[in-house]
């Protein structure tokens, strides 16, 4: 039987609160988790009211009722999202609060479901919640995204052991990639967060005008990058009621900025399958030119992968790349995690769809259509894929001509 020791549970549900969201004195915390995740989800809220919280609220989901949900309603109904939900919403950016997201669900969920309903439920939802989307990609709120084992996703990941033995495998993985240690668990972050602090010094005073990726897989793309975009990563500062760091995501290796959307050209080969809607999309590449998708194939699902591109026009752009040395914690477990919290941060990505404003100076100031002008792309969607390999090579190039190398044999120079 699958347990968790008590000491280790509450060390990281103290990571998710104090590290992660950085519950103030005062504040509303919504804590969203898979309905076998009620243990941490408690000790989270325990740790968050000894940290001062107002009010915790819990946000449960369960994926046996989301295939429900998928089998059972209709399509008309899917494309409605409640009203109550955003009105609810709307309250809690009001109240200055901050979110708790524990995910753990099974990765091949919605196989073999309608994808139109699919799509209509994620663009129902991305609609009726764009001031949500608003509030967390602006930072204007902390949030943060912590994990918990599934067996299904357990046994994804470790077919080959038994229910109990997958699950205590893939407990300890998320431990060990989130830096999860008693006692040692909070200054292990700051050594992390502060390395990470580094990269972004060291990016920002570059300020290159374009990054050019290349290895033996076929990628060979050069990414423009906004003027006065900045190099973010690790610890960040909400910008609403409560002015507090916090780290959005745990675990993560990455330096991200903001591409100028009009200026990508070139074939990149992802190197990891991204999984989306339930289905997994492997061995897949995109071709761009001035800044648009113009080309795409995939080995597997590549029907998902066109459903991604066409949710609306700036799905076809990039809105973030994000640097990872291949020589990371996540990367050199060997694990596939099915999950892109984890996948991500085992390699260089980029994103499909909307930039983070807060990568480009005064960016959160500004509104969209402002942003867009300067090449900050707009979009419902925000879909991560990798394509770091242990060969790739990035050079920079800045504003008088000069190239610098940035990563060779797929990690830092510096």
């Amino acid at each position: 039987m699958f347990e968790i020791r008590e000491d280790i549970l509450e060390e990281y549900a103290a990571l998710a609160v104090k590290t992660g969201v950085n519950v103030q004195e005062g504040q509303t915390v919504v804590i969203s988790a898979p309905v076998e995740a009620y243990k941490l989800a408690r000790k989270c809220a325990e740790v968050a009211y000894k940290c001062g919280a107002a009010k915790v609220s819990f946000d449960y989901y369960d994926d046996a009722k989301s295939l429900l949900d998928y089998t059972y309603m209709s399509l008309e109904n899917l494309d409605k999202f409640p009203k109550w939900q955003v009105e609810k919403t709307a309250s809690l950016i009001e109240e200055g609060y901050c979110r708790i997201a524990i995910i753990g669900s099974d990765p091949d969920l919605l196989k073999g479901l309608d994808q139109e309903k699919i799509k209509a439920s994620r663009m129902a939802r991305m609609k009726a919640l764009a001031d949500y989307q608003y509030y967390f990609m602006n930072s204007v709120g902390q949030w943060t995204i912590v994990a918990y084992p599934e067996l299904n996703w357990a046994k994804k990941v470790f077919p080959e052991l038994s229910d109990e033995e997958a699950m205590n495998a893939l407990w300890e993985a998320i431990l060990m990639t989130s830096r999860v240690r008693v006692g040692e668990t909070v200054n292990n972050w700051k050594i992390h967060d502060d390395e990470l602090a580094k990269h972004c010094t060291l990016l920002n005073e570059y300020n290159f005008k374009s990054l050019h990726f290349k290895n033996s897989l076929g990628t060979d793309l050069t990414v423009g990058l906004i003027k006065n975009h900045i190099w973010q990563g690790g610890e960040e500062v909400a910008s609403g009621m409560y002015k507090v760091p916090f780290n959005a995501n745990i675990p993560t290796e990455e330096v991200f900025t903001m591409p100028d959307c009009y200026h990508i050209d070139g074939r990149v080969c992802s190197t990891k399958p991204l999984s989306y809607g339930g289905k997994l999309i492997s061995s897949f590449e995109l071709t761009f030119k001035d800044g648009k998708v113009v080309d795409y194939k995939a080995e597997d699902n590549e029907d998902v992968l066109k459903t991604i591109l066409d949710t609306d026009e700036g799905s076809k752009s990039l809105g973030e790349v994000a640097l990872i040395s291949y020589d990371s914690p996540i990367s050199n477990s060997g694990i596939l995690f099915y999950d892109t919290l984890f996948d991500e941060n085992a390699s260089c990505h980029l994103a499909l769809g909307a930039c983070y404003p807060t990568t480009v100076k005064d960016g959160e100031k500004i509104s969209s259509e402002e942003l867009l002008k300067l090449g900050g792309n707009d979009s419902l969607n925000h879909v991560d894929f990798m394509f770091g390999s242990k060969d790739m090579s990035i050079i920079g190039e800045t504003y008088d001509g000069q190239e610098v190398v940035v990563f060779k044999d797929g990690n830092f120079v510096f």
